[in-house]
């Protein structure tokens, strides 16, 4: 099996009493290397408390981190969530950090033949340095996975529509098909005919499109799924999306149905959300999901 690749922030949510590390390519990747062992991540943080902190903590869980650059000169991104009455976090995300400025890999040729799958969402495409290095592992013969995952005003239609002609698989939340429908589509907005819309728009495979505590739909060119999972003991949202994302990308990897990608990428997420942050402390929680992933069957 080749490795899965994330490309992008490493983010601290800095919550009132307590800091987690985090941000949505973090997050995946780390799903992905505890479930399969094939994560690959390419970041940069500073050299500072918290980058330092962030090497630490995944040092300590066994997170390859050859591809982690570090910044002498600005800082480990943060994130600062306000919680509203559904604990759903809104984040103010500072720019111009480190992840802001992320090099291209001097042996990126040698991370594009050993990965089987590419994933990058928006937000570190914010500023031109990173957006370089995103964009140059593009158009490679490989699977290219594209979280839109919006923040604030940190996005414009130049990089949503060459992200989108990358991708093969898409996910999105409503309010980002919304959006992606006021840009690029006309007509009136409705939720399956919008993601088809885009879909056949952009040639994309699979779409997913999560709708947080009302379920997900999954799309193909042929057929649609909806799933809702049972969510209990809610602590907080943080990275549910990003935990159905790494599902979703094992899933389309290991050719499964669209019902069963659902339910896993679901069932995934609503555990997430019962922990405190995006990413678990203990591994136990990957137990009962790791035999679903022996191996993709694509390579």
């Amino acid at each position: 099996m080749k490795n899965i690749t994330a490309i992008g922030e490493i983010i601290f949510d800095v919550y009132p009493g307590y800091k987690k590390p985090g941000g949505a390519p973090l997050n995946f990747i780390y799903h992905i290397q505890k479930l399969t062992g094939k994560g690959t991540l390419i970041s940069r943080v500073g050299n500072d408390p918290l980058g330092k902190e962030a090497f630490e903590f995944l040092r300590k869980n066994n997170f390859p981190v050859s591809y982690i650059q570090v910044d002498n000169k600005l800082e480990t991104g943060t994130a600062l969530p306000n919680l509203d009455k559904y604990k759903i976090a809104h984040w103010e995300i500072p720019s111009g950090r480190a992840f802001d400025f992320i090099d291209i890999p001097v042996d990126s040729d040698k991370i594009i033949e050993n990965t089987m799958c590419f994933y990058f969402g928006s937000l570190a495409q914010r500023m031109k340095k990173s957006r370089i290095a995103i964009q140059s592992f593009f158009g490679r013969d490989i699977q290219y996975f594209f979280d839109v995952n919006i923040r604030q005003s940190y996005y414009t239609k130049e990089i949503l529509e060459l992200s989108l002609h990358a991708a093969d698989v898409l996910k999105v939340n409503e309010e980002e098909l919304f959006l992606l429908h006021n840009i690029f589509l006309q007509g009136k907005f409705d939720l399956n005919q919008s993601a088809s819309a885009i879909m056949d728009k952009f040639n994309i495979e699979l779409a997913a499109l999560t709708l947080g505590d009302k379920g997900a739909w999954l799309f193909n060119s042929k057929e649609s799924n909806f799933y809702k999972a049972t969510a209990n003991n809610i602590v907080d949202t943080t990275g549910a999306g990003d935990a159905y994302s790494a599902m979703l990308c094992l899933g389309y990897l290991n050719n499964m149905s669209l019902i069963k990608i659902n339910q896993l990428a679901s069932n995934f997420a609503s555990e997430i959300i019962a922990l405190p942050g995006a990413i678990p402390s203990e591994d136990i929680l990957y137990t009962k999901f790791r035999p679903f992933f022996p191996s993709p069957v694509n390579y």
